[in-house]
């Protein structure tokens, strides 16, 4: 079992399987490391991120990224041989907090740099790949995609009909990809297709000849999803990620990081519009007193705290079972940490907008922003419903799981 440092939790172990116990966190359980760590983010985010916070439009903010790595803080999770920090996902859940807090666009680009995509590579790439691909990602210079819906298999990931063939010059791929996040930004992707004994994932280099751009979609939040066509595309042997029976098992310990990352995304923004109804309840005056003096609302506020911290211990216990490799509980708690947080997050920012009055439901508010940022967390990253088939396949395999 791999250790970790200042990991808050009890750790059992029953019938060969370890559990993970959650212990609510706090500074005082972080290592010296990890405080000084995450306090220089937090001055660089205020120095440098929060004049800018809420003004990018669905514009990746590329400059808070390359200071980011300017000053070894992009890619936390990441070997330090291909341009990481060579620490553990805890740090960079950490991170996404501390930052989104203050920007949560920041926060969801650092997300896909690290978290998405590029970790698929780190994860099943060869070196040459890695060598290839990961360290521009990590210097804030470029952004890597995912490409997995289709027109008609967007949940039903099995009924994806994007064909990866071998040939003598190399792999050929034909289909058609759409909802593809980030592809203006993207030299590349991480595709899911088909191989004629299952699935797999490969990476494109989106100017490959015989890619065509088909659509470009906004989405409510304002972020870019774009539909592209692969024709008779060919890749280097040495591009194809996973193939093979035990691929589609292999992509969905991949997926655990995403939804991981999912939640601590939904984690920040709930923490973010929490911050600012705090801050507007304190200022705001009604009757000749401070809104947040009332009852009503001291009661309002106590339960947005009380759901963020509910999700907060969901996703580092999900943190905590994934970096030890617990098989069997991690996509069952990822999917938790994952369902809890996107639906958690939606409530939190309407009841932010409730504390704000009509001043928050105005466009350009901030508060707007948030809130329809954070519909889209129950949508990316695999919907409510399929983390809801996860959990249940999960109880039916192996019931409900057991401290002793």
């Amino acid at each position: 079992m791999t250790d970790l440092v200042n990991v808050p939790a009890e750790i059992y172990k029953h019938d060969g399987v370890y559990l993970f116990i959650w212990i609510p966190m706090n500074s005082e359980m972080l290592s010296q490391e990890q405080q000084m760590v995450l306090q220089s983010i937090k001055r660089i985010a205020k120095d440098h991120f929060e004049k800018n916070a809420f003004t990018w439009e669905g514009q990746r903010p590329w400059e808070n990224l390359q200071l980011l790595a300017d000053q070894g803080y992009l890619g936390l999770n990441m070997p330090e041989k291909y341009g990481g920090a060579g620490m553990t996902e805890l740090e960079a859940m950490l991170q996404i907090e501390v930052i989104g807090r203050i920007c949560p666009d920041t926060a969801f680009a650092l997300s896909q740099q690290c978290l998405v995509a590029p970790r698929a590579v780190e994860m099943f790439g060869t070196e040459t790949v890695k060598e290839e691909f990961l360290p521009p990602v990590l210097a804030g210079e470029e952004f890597m995609a995912i490409a997995i819906s289709e027109p008609e298999a967007g949940s039903d990931v099995q009924s994806m009909t994007t064909t990866a063939e071998e040939t003598a010059d190399g792999i050929v791929l034909n289909g058609e990809k759409t909802w593809v996040s980030g592809v203006p930004d993207a030299r590349t992707a991480v595709v899911w297709v088909k191989f004629p004994e299952g699935l797999g994932t490969v990476i494109v280099e989106l100017d490959n000849p015989g890619i065509e751009v088909g659509n470009h979609f906004t989405n409510m939040a304002g972020d870019t999803q774009t539909q592209f066509y692969l024709e008779d595309v060919l890749i280097p042997e040495d591009y194809v990620l996973t193939r093979g029976r035990d691929a589609f098992k292999k992509q969905l310990k991949a997926l655990n990081w995403e939804r991981i990352g999912s939640a601590s995304v939904s984690n920040t923004i709930a923490v973010c519009a929490l911050d600012q109804s705090l801050e507007y309840a304190q200022q705001r005056e009604q009757f000749g007193e401070p809104i947040g003096d009332f009852q009503g609302m001291e009661w309002k506020l106590a339960d947005m705290a009380r759901e963020i911290e509910a999700s907060r211990a969901l996703t580092y216990d999900a943190i905590t079972t994934v970096q030890n490799g617990s098989d069997g509980l991690d996509r069952f708690q990822t999917s938790i940490a994952k369902l809890f947080s996107s639906q958690m997050v939606e409530k939190i920012v309407s009841e932010a907008l409730q504390v704000h009055g009509a001043n928050g439901y105005q466009q350009g508010h901030s508060i707007e922003y948030l809130y329809r940022l954070a519909r889209g967390r129950r949508l990316g990253g695999g919907t409510d419903e399929i983390q809801k088939n996860t959990i249940a396949k999960a109880l039916k395999e192996k019931g409900f799981p057991s401290i002793i």
